[in-house]
């Protein structure tokens, strides 16, 4: 397990503007926990935290904090407990970190990998689902492994990977159920048929009833002009001899 040292320095003041302030400084408030005890605070540089996590080992990498700001601090070695980070910039806000002994076994979860492809993949164009990424693992500190690599390239369609069968280094025990499945490949997906699409109401049948309903006013309208020559007829009638 790979170990960096970080610098730190004792932050006295606490609160959402303090913290605010240290972030426009490109500082990050931190908090150390062991046990039951009360939080150390602290302050780190952001700059310095990147670098810690970008090591091979990413969270589960073991830190040596160097402690500045007060007479007698001691260093401190830890792990990351966790990380508070903004949801739209994903800038970090604020760190916990876990004080260890490197004597003393502890809990963490490892990322779970795979290798190879599966020949239900190459072979058959099935699918390799990862169902679990990560697996909760007890050991030593310095016995924590970067990662956990499982070689799935035997697999057939139907066929899965169980965390029993999932092989770890020496000294690390798995804490999962050992019937859990970690990875399987499934057979590839099959598309439905296409339904084809109801044909539309023909809408001419209504324009003929339409125009059908129409003719008896164009009759009312000729038979109105009918009766013209005979309203005439009787008009002349009417007149004196």
């Amino acid at each position: 397990m790979e170990k960096v040292i970080l610098k730190a320095e004792l932050r006295k003041g606490t609160g959402k503007t303090v913290a605010k302030d240290l972030r426009n400084k490109k500082l990050i408030p931190a908090n150390v926990y062991k046990g039951s005890k009360g939080a150390v605070s602290l302050q780190i540089s952001g700059d310095d935290l990147m670098e810690v996590l970008h090591t091979k080992a990413g969270e589960n990498v073991i830190i040596t904090l160097q402690i500045s700001g007060e007479t007698g601090a001691k260093d401190k070695t830890v792990l990351i407990k966790e990380i508070q980070r903004e949801p739209i910039k994903d800038r970090i806000l604020h760190v916990d970190f876990h004080e260890i002994s490197l004597t003393e076994a502890l809990k963490v979860n490892v990322p779970l990998v795979s290798h190879g492809e599966p020949v239900g993949v190459k072979v058959d164009g099935g699918m390799l689902e990862h169902v679990m990424w990560e697996l909760q693992v007890e050991c030593l500190p310095t016995s924590i492994p970067e990662k956990i690599e499982v070689d799935v390239s035997n697999l057939k369609i139907g066929e899965s990977i169980f965390v029993k069968n999932i092989v770890v280094p020496k000294g690390v025990k798995v804490l999962n159920d050992p019937e859990l499945i970690a990875m399987i490949v499934k057979p590839p997906k099959v598309e439905a048929p296409k339904e084809e699409a109801p044909l539309e109401a023909s809408t001419e049948p209504e324009l003929i009833r339409k125009k059908k309903e129409e003719v008896p006013e164009e009759e009312g309208a000729e038979g109105k002009k009918a009766e013209a020559p005979k309203a005439q007829e009787a008009k002349k009638e009417e007149k004196p001899r």
